[in-house]
């Protein structure tokens, strides 16, 4: 049975889903011993989402027109139907973050490298965590288990048992 987490439906599922875009985009966060048991199993369904369907792509066609007139052919991709709808499905308990323009980048380089993504953390969720657990699953014929949990003892004002989650 899900903790309440001494929050209403709408409160909790808010903290999860703020707390699963934190530790999937920045792989570890701090938060309490409750709170990251909950979030454990909430962000191990969307990951074994991810390794499912991110390589279901479909390749294609396009023929355009270049500013001579002469008809070009370019091959595009795009989501294969199964990548699509877990996309969507993850989106929907995930809020979308934000790329931050590094310290000493430069405005244009921060515009080519940012150009053609439109959701950050569904990108870095496809192209860089997903991959990683499929080789991981491969190698160790074991699925599952992509987060741990660390238990820091208890917090300073008021005892709550503190721990970090983070992506293993």
């Amino acid at each position: 049975m899900p903790r309440k987490l001494g929050r209403t439906s709408k409160e909790r599922n808010a903290l999860l889903r703020n707390q699963a875009s934190q530790l999937l985009w920045y792989g570890r966060i701090e938060t309490t011993a409750a709170k990251a048991k909950e979030l454990r199993s909430y962000v191990e369904k969307l990951i074994t989402k991810a390794v499912n369907t991110y390589e279901d792509i479909v390749e294609y066609e396009v023929t355009t027109k270049d500013s001579k007139g002469k008809e070009v052919t370019t091959k595009a991709v795009k989501d294969g139907p199964k990548k699509l709808a877990a996309r969507r499905a993850i989106m929907a308990k995930t809020y979308d973050l934000q790329e931050i323009k590094g310290f000493n980048e430069k405005k244009s380089e921060f515009k080519a490298r940012t150009a053609d993504i439109q959701h950050p953390l569904m990108h870095k969720l496809f192209n860089e965590i997903a991959p990683k657990y499929a080789q991981r699953k491969e190698e160790t014929k074991q699925g599952g288990g992509y987060t741990r949990i660390l238990y820091l003892g208890e917090r300073r004002g008021d005892g709550a048992e503190s721990a970090i989650i983070e992506l293993v």
